[in-house]
């Protein structure tokens, strides 16, 4: 009852009580992601994506990016060969503990020098 009432009032929950209402008379599913986001298309060719949980851009993958921006024109394949050398997309870390903090940021743990100028020697 309260996934029901979540659609209804909030936008940031899944998808609104439009959203489904569209995506379920007008959109036609074409796949699915490694984190479970599920694609449509209509037939006008719009397209969209309706997320597992909570909506957070960065949790599209690369391949499916390019799909539902229109940089390619067929969805990715169900399995897709990947490289030794690329790695499982990770969403935005920004503002969590796992974010990026380069050496002398001064929340970085490292102990660099952060002296900003040298003293002349004479």
């Amino acid at each position: 009852m309260t996934n029901f009432l979540k659609q209804i009032f909030t936008w940031w929950h899944k998808q609104t009580f439009g959203t489904f209402l569209y995506t379920m008379l007008t959109g036609k599913f074409i796949g699915k992601d490694e984190f479970g986001n599920k694609y449509y298309i209509n037939n006008r060719g719009k397209r969209w994506v309706i997320y597992k949980n909570n909506i957070e851009s960065t949790k599209i993958p690369p391949e499916w990016h390019s799909w539902i921006h229109f940089l390619v024109k067929n969805p990715p394949p169900e399995n897709m060969k990947k490289f030794a050398w690329q790695k499982t997309h990770e969403e935005n870390l920004t503002g969590t503990k796992k974010a990026h903090k380069p050496d002398g940021l001064l929340s970085s743990e490292s102990n660099k020098n952060n002296k900003k100028y040298e003293n002349w020697k004479i």
